[in-house]
């Protein structure tokens, strides 16, 4: 059992869904798997919506993120598009991860394939204040770039 764990109860709406799933001890992200009824191949330069069969509740203050795997990034190019895609703690529908190929070959996604990683993560709303003026600071509005390289 992790020391900080957080309560996300889980629907099942496919039959070939599967439990998100941490590799080992240490991870910070658990496995997302899809559920599909064949395969679905992402052409190269292209996108899919790929479903998960999983449908999450989160509680208030926390949300889940979607992240691309390294290993599919490294190996064929493959990453989320929205990425980190976001979970908000009200949404009930289904999980779906947005796959692109950057690859130069077409990838094949099959049934039970490990498709992105789910990270939960405390998130706080903030209270937004109009006002006509900000304080200084060192930076100012140097931006992009404005830091060095």
């Amino acid at each position: 059992m992790a020391e900080r764990e957080v309560k996300v109860t889980i629907k099942s709406l496919r039959p070939t869904a599967r439990l998100p799933r941490y590799a080992s001890r240490g991870s910070a992200g658990a496995d997302l798997s899809a559920a599909l009824d064949e395969a679905l191949v992402i052409e190269a330069g292209t996108w899919a919506l790929v479903p998960t069969g999983l449908a999450m509740q989160l509680p208030p203050g926390f949300e889940a993120q979607v992240r691309p795997r390294s290993g599919l990034a490294l190996k064929a190019g493959i990453t989320v598009l929205n990425s980190p895609g976001t979970i908000d703690s009200d949404y009930r529908g289904e999980v779906c991860v947005i796959l692109i190929n950057h690859g130069r070959e077409p990838f094949v996604v099959k049934d039970g394939d490990r498709i992105a990683q789910l990270v939960i993560s405390a998130c706080t709303q903030a209270n937004f204040t109009l006002t006509p003026a900000l304080d200084e600071s060192g930076r100012g509005g140097g931006g992009f770039g404005s830091t060095g390289v």
